[in-house]
């Protein structure tokens, strides 16, 4: 069923020294289509979007048609996203009737994204490590920074509706001399991104609950009240939050910071209470934490030129769809869903500009820097920590596997970085992590 969301081109449109123009980009690059070749017709066709010229856009669009499929190997599927983003832009710096986004594939076939159940979330976050390697790597630093505290309390900004908490309670509940209380706070507004699901975040907390106490961890689970994620992230309410004296707080940052503005973004808000990555910082270093963990992809996707962001954008997220092609079926529904939350990233990354683009990623070492400057000492993973992540790794594919980088543990598939974790405290504490 999947096969026919695909529509062919309707190549009747096109008139005879066009078809020409378009044989000869074929022959070039539809030999063996690898990555290189697509790669330069991405950026032939934004050269031509960027300087008007309509006539040569769409004969790279036809031939980047030519090569895209949402059913195809990983390289066709990456494509027909690419596409569709350049559509889009294209709807948005040329005329209205100039590109007919009909006659290009994955333009008209609109995937609906459907909000998942808490048991489907479960199986989306287990489908490659992207979002476990961070869990495993920061529950295990969290476990052991909160040694000989009684009471823990966890400020969690993510975008994963706390996947990552069950497992840090199932530790809590084993450990020798018993388990702290645990407070987890999370706000109430979270980046507008998959995935998304059909519970509130305060349903969220109820299951927590009932499995902190099916476990015997003493629990509690709050919410910040906060505005809009994107404009307005209430920082005010985050300083009002009841923090105690005995209790150890930890910070935890998977896949946020890249949603608060970076200095481009921020100029291009017409608003004086933008949420800056360093206003965040600032404020949460003002909470002296005993540890602040950052979990993210890297990638640099934040160039100022489309070309370069093109580039970085293509050359970083082949991964995640190389990666489903060594499990999944060609049409399976739950690849198909996957790539789709990858494909409106893409969008966002190569469509827009100024205020509307919120994919905003620094690679590890850039916002390692970032959070240097803001007063932020790295805490190192230590060697049980290191072995804990690679057993997570040896349940999966083989193509992934992990390397040390400064102080930064990095996920990778084939050699290519992927994610990346840290850890940090605020300056001169040091480590808190032997």
């Amino acid at each position: 069923m999947e096969a026919d969301l695909l529509q062919n081109p309707n190549r009747a449109l096109l008139n005879t020294t066009t078809r020409t123009t378009q044989s000869s980009l074929l022959r070039g690059c539809l030999g063996s289509l690898d990555g290189a070749c697509i790669e330069k017709l991405l950026l032939h066709c934004a050269s031509a979007l960027e300087s008007n010229d309509v006539t040569l856009a769409q004969q790279v669009m036809w031939v980047l048609n030519n090569i895209a499929s949402l059913v195809g190997d990983p390289n066709q599927r990456l494509t027909a996203w690419f596409l569709r983003a350049l559509i889009a832009r294209a709807s948005t710096v040329c005329p209205p009737t100039s590109i007919n986004d009909n006659n290009f594939d994955g333009s008209s076939t609109i995937i609906q994204r459907r909000l998942m159940t808490v048991t489907e979330l479960a199986g989306y976050v287990d489908l490659i490590p992207w979002h476990r390697f961070g869990f495993c790597a920061s529950n295990g630093l969290i476990f052991k920074a909160i040694q000989g505290f009684n009471k823990v309390h966890i400020l969690d900004f993510s975008i994963t509706h706390c996947m990552q908490w069950p497992t840090l309670i199932d530790a809590l509940a084993k450990r020798p001399e018993g388990p702290p209380s645990l407070r987890i706070t999370v706000p109430s507004i979270r980046p507008p991104v998959p995935p998304l699901v059909n519970v509130s975040i305060e349903e969220v907390g109820l299951r927590l609950a009932n499995f902190a106490k099916f476990r015997d961890v003493p629990f509690e689970f709050n919410v910040i009240e906060s505005k809009d994620f994107i404009t307005s992230f209430d920082f005010e309410s985050l300083m009002n939050v009841t923090y105690q004296e005995d209790e150890a707080l930890v910070i935890n940052c998977q896949n946020w910071i890249r949603y608060l503005s970076d200095e481009e973004h921020r100029n291009n808000i017409v608003a004086s209470d933008v949420a800056s990555r360093d206003d965040f910082l600032a404020v949460i270093k003002g909470l002296n934490p005993c540890l602040v963990i950052v979990v993210d992809e890297d990638s640099d996707l934040s160039g100022p030129s489309l070309a370069s962001r093109i580039t970085a954008c293509f050359n970083y997220l082949w991964i995640p769809f190389d990666a489903l092609e060594t499990f999944l079926p060609k049409d399976s529904r739950q690849r198909i869903e996957f790539e789709s939350d990858i494909g409106r990233k893409i969008e966002n990354i190569i469509s827009f500009e100024g205020g509307q683009r919120i994919e905003r990623l620094e690679s590890g070492i850039k916002l390692s820097q970032r959070i240097r400057n803001n007063g932020f000492s790295s805490v190192p993973f230590c060697e049980e920590i290191v072995k804990e992540v690679k057993g997570l790794l040896d349940e999966n594919a083989s193509g992934w596997g992990m390397k040390r980088e400064e102080d930064m543990l990095v996920l990778t598939w084939k050699g290519h970085n992927s994610v990346f974790a840290t850890a940090w405290a605020p300056s001169p504490c040091g480590s808190y992590v032997d």
